[in-house]
């Protein structure tokens, strides 16, 4: 399967941004998709997170109330809305996917067996 993120672009402070990303190859049947992020000079960070057959999402705390993580099975695709966005949310966004039966830590980067190739993320003040 390969991952394709888009919906990335320039935004000012308070705007949104909703970023999508498509699995692509087969269907997807994996364990769940998530999105992590990398400004310049930081390490990755963890976003978000979906279980993909119950749609449970888990939101890293920093962002929650603003972003949400959501999926459409049909698609085969995961979604991040982004609203009131700030500077510090600049970032390398990327989607990630695992197909680990058990054992799945969401924030884990390590535990994503698929990557996308990112999509830039700039909010300007």
């Amino acid at each position: 399967v390969q991952l394709q993120a888009s919906g990335g672009g320039m935004v000012q402070a308070g705007g949104s941004l909703r970023l999508s990303c498509a699995a692509s190859g087969r269907t997807f049947n994996g364990r769940g998709m998530g999105w992590f992020r990398q400004a310049p000079g930081k390490e990755r960070e963890y976003v978000a997170a979906i279980n993909w057959s119950a749609g449970v999402p888990n939101v890293q705390s920093s962002v929650k109330g603003r972003f949400t993580i959501s999926r459409d099975i049909a698609k085969n695709t995961v979604y991040l809305q982004m609203n009131d966005l700030k500077p510090d949310d600049t970032a390398i966004y990327y989607c990630a996917a695992t197909f680990r039966p058990l054992n799945w830590v969401v924030y884990n980067a390590a535990d994503y067996d698929v990557w996308g190739q990112g999509t830039q993320v700039t909010v300007s003040s």
